[in-house]
């Protein structure tokens, strides 16, 4: 258990200097504007790499079943995981895909260069990080919950969290008031329901 809590923190901290504005200026100044084009692609490709030890681990390393929810209320777990990886996949298609994955900096670096639009529309119309949403739904939406797991899934939920402080930082940085506005209208993880009021 000690062994995957290490590795998990380890990935955390390595991800997070990775991801840091600071170490990517650091890194611009030695490599030069050029060789940056091809960061968020490395930087993709190395945290999803980088993830499967720490999977392995926790698949690996002796482990205990918590709970198990029975059926037939296991495939409502189930339908929830299924809407949460549609709601993931919808969040994606609705920026800017290639932008996303890292290619469009190396096909089309000019197109990068030019001012970013805010994506307020679809999914993050309701809310300013549908992606973490979902993400967090499909972990959470797991019938079968196992040690091992709940240490992965606390993990990745405070990791989203912090996360999500320095990324809001970042875009208030690069969009500024047009940001700060759609953050006091906006949800951060969770829809706003609106109750309707009948009239006296």
């Amino acid at each position: 258990m000690t062994s995957l809590i290490l590795s998990v923190a380890l990935w955390g901290l390595i991800h997070s200097l990775l991801a840091s504005l600071s170490f990517k200026a650091w890194l611009e100044k030695r490599l030069g504007e050029k060789a940056m084009r091809a960061y968020r692609l490395f930087f993709n490709l190395f945290a999803g790499l980088s993830l499967l030890p720490v999977l392995w681990l926790a698949k690996t390393l002796p482990d205990r079943t918590l709970y198990q929810v029975p059926a037939p209320w296991k495939y409502l777990f189930w339908l929830g995981q299924a809407l949460a990886a549609l709601g993931e996949v919808l969040g994606v298609l609705q920026t800017d895909v290639w932008d996303f994955i890292g290619l469009r900096q190396i096909i089309a670096p000019q197109s990068v260069t030019e001012e970013k639009n805010l994506v307020v529309t679809g999914l993050y119309r309701y809310m300013r990080h549908p992606l973490y949403t979902f993400g967090l739904l499909y972990v959470w939406l797991s019938p079968t919950m196992t040690l091992n797991s709940l240490v992965l899934y606390l993990a990745a939920t405070v990791y989203i969290l912090i996360g999500i402080f320095f990324e809001e930082r970042k875009l208030l940085r690069e969009f500024g008031e047009a940001y700060a506005a759609y953050k006091k209208e906006t949800p951060m993880l969770l829809p706003r329901l609106k109750l309707k009021t009948s009239a006296a």
